[in-house]
């Protein structure tokens, strides 16, 4: 089993996978290096989700991937791109089969075998949402697909399209309700029962290679959210709102084959519950990030105290594949008091390839080559000694809960700004202090310190300081603290 508030890193397999090619040969999945997979579990590393490593659709990129909104994203990302670095969206997938240009089934079996020696769990995508417009499957699966009438395709053929110039046939592209349909994919239809029990087989087959699975866009699956989305073409086809949920009858199959296989969902739109509920073991919480870049100190504290069931199941992150890179979207000293937030609480920690190194550029998935950044040395650093301070077992066994600051001294309105928690594990303790804003501030805290001499030590392991303070004057008053703009404490005493 994972460990409690498990630490995850996302790689970008078709891009990444090229830093390790030397003399132009091909390198395959379970050619990397030992040393580099090691090095991740000395960081505390739980699990490495390899994002996009399922085959695609080559026919389909010239076609679909060379809008004029892709383009800048393009040349905003490498300027020196060409036709060639464009092979399409990793989510557009033509079916479960390893991407040929990553290795075989076997190479993908070694580097579980690999993670899994080494005390890690191996992480791949299920997109249950769409396959490729180009998949095999509108050929030898069509029943999976949402169809539509034609007029439906005549009023509307960006979201519907006809595969076959020969048959009149129409299918709908995939699509988020919200936004215009992704025009390289095709929609799976979940009010059809061919098709609910073939994902559930797509996903049997993943609990071979695989330790779990990240379900891309989770929510679209739900009954009311795709019925509200396809409600004219459902109509039209006469399906009628399945009873029971499409998760919770996959989840089921798949925990009682294995159940140890995680489920961990990309969530929005305030269904996180509700995926938890139909049992997934993690969802998205990208309610935090939003929290947490708009730097509202209160509104990241009551998103904290929500309740413990729901808080250890979240994900925190500050960036991924779909995020801003956090450098970029905050700067330096507040996106490593972000960083702290999301690794010294509850749930799972999502980290993605580069954010160690500090890299800027936020690459689209669309693209299979990345620039030259140079690591930041002083990023570097700092991260290296955060994990190696939350790999601790305090933080993966500990019971985790807030504090109130109080103010420093009279009028001092300083104390809203720093958001303070403990952990406790046997005797074990950690206080985390983090001056969440852009001002100098101040605060106590006050501490249960029980037997401790007239005078104790705390060490503060972030910056390598130590600090004596009289017993008496911490239990009444509290601990008196002074941060600068964004800068962090993580005592031990």
């Amino acid at each position: 089993m994972i460990r409690t508030n498990p630490n995850v890193y996302e790689i970008n397999t078709r891009v990444w996978i090229k830093r390790f090619t030397a003399g132009g040969d091909d390198v395959r999945v379970s050619d990397i290096p030992r040393g580099y997979w090691l090095d991740l579990k000395a960081k505390g590393i739980d699990a490495i989700w390899l994002m996009g490593i399922w085959r695609t659709n080559e026919k389909a990129v010239k076609q679909y991937c060379f809008e004029e909104g892709l383009m800048r994203e393009y040349s905003k990302a490498l300027k020196d791109w060409h036709e060639e670095d464009v092979i399409g969206s990793p989510y557009a997938i033509d079916s479960y089969e390893i991407n040929p240009k990553l290795g075989t089934e076997l190479d993908l079996l070694k580097l579980k075998e690999t993670l899994n020696e080494m005390g890690m769990k191996l992480i791949l995508d299920f997109v249950p949402n769409h396959f490729s417009v180009g998949s095999k499957l509108l050929k030898s699966k069509p029943e999976i697909f949402l169809t539509a009438d034609k007029h439906f395709f005549d009023d509307d053929p960006y979201t519907f399209f006809k595969p076959f110039p020969y048959e009149e046939k129409y299918f709908a592209h995939g699509r988020d309700p919200f936004f215009p349909a992704w025009q390289d994919t095709a929609q799976v239809n979940y009010y059809s029962e061919e098709a609910r029990e073939f994902m559930i087989n797509q996903l049997l087959k993943i609990t071979k290679f695989a330790d779990g699975v990240r379900c891309d866009m989770a929510m679209l699956a739900m009954n009311n959210v795709f019925g509200n989305t396809w409600s004219g073409a459902l109509s039209s086809g006469f399906f009628s709102k399945p009873k029971d949920e499409f998760w919770q009858t996959a989840i089921e199959i798949i925990k009682n084959y294995r159940n140890d296989f995680l489920f961990i969902a990309e969530a929005y739109w305030d269904l996180e519950y509700d995926l938890q509920q139909l049992g997934f073991d993690y969802t998205y919480d990208k309610k935090l990030l939003d929290r947490i870049i708009a730097g509202d100190v209160n509104e990241i504290k009551a998103h904290l105290n929500a309740e413990e069931f729901y808080r250890r199941k979240s994900v925190r992150f500050i960036e991924n594949h779909d995020e801003e890179r956090s450098i970029v979207s905050m700067g330096k000293k507040k996106s490593a008091a972000a960083a702290i937030i999301i690794s010294a609480i509850e749930g799972m920690h999502l980290y993605n390839d580069g954010q160690f190194e500090g890299k800027k550029v936020k690459l689209p998935v669309q693209l299979g080559r990345e620039p030259e950044e140079s690591p930041i040395e002083y990023v570097y650093d700092f991260y290296d000694n955060l994990l190696k301070i939350t790999n601790d077992d305090i933080f993966h066994k500990g019971f985790w809960f807030m504090r109130n600051p109080q103010p420093a001294g009279p009028g001092d309105e300083t104390y809203k700004n720093m958001l303070v928690w403990s952990w406790r594990w046997l005797d074990e303790k950690r206080l985390v202090v983090i001056n969440f804003s852009n001002v100098k501030s101040r605060c106590r805290i006050q501490l249960e310190l029980g037997e401790y001499p007239s005078s104790f030590k705390l060490w503060d392991l972030l910056n390598k300081i130590e600090y004596v303070r009289s017993t008496k004057e911490v239990e009444e008053i509290g601990l008196f603290i002074e941060l600068e703009p964004y800068s962090s404490h993580i005592f031990t005493y």
